[in-house]
């Protein structure tokens, strides 16, 4: 386990990503899913990690938890500072699978997207909590159940004493999503990464689930990774929000900022699928004869044409570039680097356009 000393700072993240990069094997030769990623996470926040199927959001979470099959041959680089509970500072990206086993589960976890394919159909979903709780936190077995029917109660699934006993089959796709999340926070991580976990919910029970995760995070204090193609939920849990495009973060932002003022044509396209936005932007100001507001006017929704380039042959220059209304002869010259908009707080607001000051 490496171990890194704390510089000082009023607020230290509690995970630091620097220039994360992850490539795959195929019979094609090696595909680079995701490349220079950096982000920070502080602790008790949320960072949304956006962006359409495909941009390497998934594949940036399993690379920080070492979940990549060996039969992918995952190439992973770059450095990933996670601090532990004890204040110690570790790099996820070079511990082994023994000290990687320590930490999943208990000083971090991650909810993931079905859990019909994440959970053990065999076992019961008392059992399930039960085995983390006993290999983390040492209890018993009368100790570690009674420590599940705990947690079942914690995310609110109703008589937790019977549930407690049941299968993964038994429950509705609501009811398993909670047992997901009370798996991942029997053992009070620090750190909780959502893989998309509300997508295959109805709209009803997606807000309960985002309200549990929210209280939750109010009561430990924990940092949510929070991964979504929903701007929506993003909008109203979220922090800060990182966007992904093609493997690379394209633009990062305050929720407020990146709402209010996005400067990426990308984060502008993504935005303008929304109804919500497409009718705030189309609204007149001023009011009618009777005084009353006007009426926003309608107006359709924007779609980003074109599709994400193959991994396999990426362009030149800026990967959105063949999708972009404002491309220009420079865009294909060279990858456009992330630069810094606003360095004086967090979230950092950085960009990767070099028209961005064009398209505020």
């Amino acid at each position: 386990m490496t171990v890194h000393e704390q510089a000082p700072a009023r607020v230290v993240p509690r995970l630091d990503v620097r220039s994360l990069s992850t490539s795959f094997a195929t019979e094609d030769g090696r595909i680079q899913s995701v490349a220079d990623v950096s982000f920070r996470i502080m602790p008790g926040q949320t960072l949304a990690l956006v962006g359409e199927s495909g941009s390497g959001k998934s594949v940036t979470s399993l690379s920080l938890m070492g979940l990549h099959a060996k039969t992918s041959h995952a190439q992973v680089q770059g450095e990933a500072h996670f601090v532990l509970r004890d204040g110690r500072t570790v790099d996820l990206l070079r511990l082994d699978q023994k000290a990687l086993r320590g930490l999943r589960g208990n000083e971090m976890a991650m909810v993931f997207q079905e859990p019909m394919t994440s959970l053990n159909p065999v076992l019961t979903v008392g059992e399930q909590i039960a085995e983390s709780v006993r290999l983390h936190k040492g209890l018993d077995k009368t100790g570690a159940m009674a420590h599940a029917r705990r947690m079942l109660e914690l995310v609110e699934i109703p008589a937790a004493a019977q549930r407690v006993r049941e299968y993964p089959h038994q429950l509705s796709g609501g009811m398993r999503q909670r047992v997901m999340i009370a798996l991942a926070m029997a053992c009070d991580p620090t750190l909780l990464i959502a893989d998309e976990p509300t997508t295959a919910l109805d709209v009803t029970i997606q807000a309960q689930i985002l309200a549990l995760m929210g209280r939750l995070q109010r009561e430990t204090g924990m940092s949510i990774l929070f991964i979504t193609h929903n701007l929506g939920v993003v909008a109203q849990y979220a922090d800060a929000i990182a966007v992904m495009y093609a493997g690379r973060i394209v633009e990062t932002a305050s929720v407020h900022d990146l709402f209010a003022a996005p400067l990426h044509p990308y984060t502008r396209g993504l935005l303008g699928c929304l109804p919500g936005v497409a009718r705030s932007r189309a609204a007149p100001e001023g009011a009618g004869a009777d005084g009353t507001p006007a009426a926003a006017p309608r107006r359709r929704l924007e779609a980003i044409p074109g599709q994400v380039s193959s991994p396999l042959a990426p362009p030149p220059g800026c990967a959105f570039a063949p999708r972009c209304g404002r491309r220009q002869a420079a865009c294909d010259a060279a990858m456009p680097a992330l630069e810094v908009i606003n360095a004086d707080r967090w979230p950092l607001r950085q960009v990767r356009c070099i028209r961005a000051g064009e398209t505020t």
